[in-house]
């Protein structure tokens, strides 16, 4: 390269650049841009930082909420079986009274059973009873078939166990016996 030509890219950098409808650029204002820029990126950086934090929390807080709902969550539920626990000390205290007869500890069970029917029932357990009902394999385990002229066969004789459901859902299914024809 000639020294003139050197020369001239020499000037052309030295001095601003000016063409239609730009402005005037000089290292001072690129400077100035600069410095807004990366200050912007900070106040970007700050802000995704403090997001990112704000997400750890709620997260935590959300797994901390699952384990409490967890450990408490049959809280109501045994708070409703402990009347029970009341009712059967008090029936196994007044079975040992000198005075204590079948009848009174069968009405104090009962009542206890009845207590403990309606508390499940608070938490949408429902008891199966199906004696009498056509026999259903999706809600009782057939334990046997006996021949019975008197009923429709595959009806349900007898009731080994009831069965239960928990909000509509099978928890455990009712053992049965089924008729079946002579």
């Amino acid at each position: 390269m000639s020294e003139q030509e050197n020369s001239v890219e020499n000037q052309d950098l030295e001095q601003p650049v000016a063409e239609e409808g730009m402005q005037e650029v000089t290292v001072e204002s690129l400077q100035a841009e600069l410095a807004a820029a990366q200050e912007q990126a900070e106040a970007h950086k700050d802000e995704a930082i403090r997001a990112q934090a704000e997400m750890q929390n709620i997260r935590r807080r959300a797994e901390q909420d699952v384990a409490k709902a967890h450990k408490f969550g049959q809280e109501k539920l045994v708070t409703e079986l402990l009347g029970l626990v009341d009712n059967l000390e008090r029936a196994i205290t007044a079975s040992k009274a000198d005075n204590a007869t079948l009848e009174n500890l069968l009405e104090g069970v009962e009542m206890s059973q009845n207590m403990l029917l309606d508390g499940l029932k608070k938490f949408q357990v429902e008891q199966l009873d199906p004696h009498g009902e056509p026999f259903n394999p999706e809600q009782h385990e057939a334990m046997t078939a006996v021949p019975n002229p008197d009923m429709e066969p595959n009806t349900v004789m007898d009731v080994f166990q009831k069965g239960y459901t928990l909000n509509g859902r099978l928890i455990r299914p009712a053992m049965v016996v089924v008729s079946k024809a002579p």
